[in-house]
């Protein structure tokens, strides 16, 4: 039964950790409002990348191209303040997630979930998404 009991706990961690990789994955962009210069870097990189892919594939003009461009440096602050504002509902959630999660295991478990989740955090951090 305990056995039973330990699968059970650590598929509900992997399932936690595989959906915050998800969510990470998929709105990340949107909860960064301080990253490090290599990621703003990089995200600039896949930005430019992603849109002269867009420019080749819709043959857009040269006059279709800087109008796309204001676009989007228009509204660039737009998306800042956005991130801002929903940063702290994300963390909320997230700690509130994490409480819940831990208020189903033992003793013993609550300190390894406590490293892992330290673990997790620094991962974080250090790869510039901070959320």
């Amino acid at each position: 039964m305990r056995n039973k009991a330990s699968i059970k706990t650590w598929a509900i961690l992997f399932l936690v950790f595989a959906l915050g990789c998800l969510t990470g994955v998929g709105i990340g962009g949107v909860y960064r409002s301080q990253t490090s210069a290599s990621f703003r870097e990089r995200r600039a990189r896949e930005h430019e990348k992603m849109f002269e892919k867009m420019r080749t594939d819709l043959n857009l003009t040269d006059d279709q191209s800087k109008a796309m461009r204001q676009v989007l440096d228009e509204t660039a602050g737009e998306f800042r303040a956005l991130r801002t504002e929903l940063r702290p509902r994300y963390e909320e959630l997230r700690q509130k997630t994490r409480g819940r999660m831990r208020a189903l295991l033992t003793a013993d478990q609550q300190q390894k979930f406590d490293t892992l989740m330290s673990e997790i955090d620094a991962r974080r951090k250090k790869e510039g998404s901070g959320h």
